[in-house]
């Protein structure tokens, strides 16, 4: 349970609940973090939208967006992020077993050379971004555009944000869960 309420979707209005369905699979999932993010206005009526038009355009590959949403939730140890994102992979070809193993990714039998690089720049950015090396970009721009570049980097930060705010606010929480005061 999350340490704020909720704001019922049934209290938005007809732009907000169009929103909330669209990005919440009609409240399947997410829909608590939305609610929690519906106190706040702005962030409510863009972040979901950013994500949904990031989506719909389809700059990078899902599975490689999805691999840096598990890698980066992993790193975190969010798990709720790790719970609705591994399973994504299965239809990209990695099992969900596989996703939770995405940091020991060297001898990973599921991923690619390409997949490799994702996670160790993916690794990099989330641990330690002001020392990633000239020759990581150079591996990235054999294979990617700058502008996909860009936003895979921009979708690291931002599922490092969705992380944290999850963890803060205790989002997809177990109400039993044992939290030290």
């Amino acid at each position: 349970m999350p340490r704020v309420s909720e704001i019922s979707p049934d209290t938005f209005d007809p732009a907000r609940r169009a929103l909330f369905d669209a990005f919440t699979g009609n409240g399947a999932h997410f829909a608590d973090q939305f609610s929690v993010l519906a106190h706040v206005g702005p962030a409510v009526d863009h972040l979901p939208q950013l994500l949904l038009e990031l989506k719909a355009r389809n700059g990078v590959s899902y599975r490689y967006i999805e691999m840096a949403i598990v890698v980066v939730s992993l790193l975190n140890d969010c798990e709720y992020c790790v719970a609705n994102h591994a399973p994504r992979l299965e239809v990209e070809g990695i099992s969900e077993a596989g996703a939770r193993k995405l940091l020991d990714y060297a001898d990973h039998p599921e991923l690619s050379d390409i997949d490799k690089l994702v996670v160790e720049y993916v690794i990099a950015v989330t641990q330690q971004p002001q020392r990633i090396r000239d020759h990581v970009f150079t591996r990235l721009r054999a294979h990617f555009s700058e502008a996909q570049i860009v936003e895979l980097t921009l979708r690291i930060s931002l599922c490092g944000f969705f992380n944290r705010f999850n963890q803060a606010l205790q989002i997809g929480e177990d109400a039993t869960a044992v939290h030290p005061a």
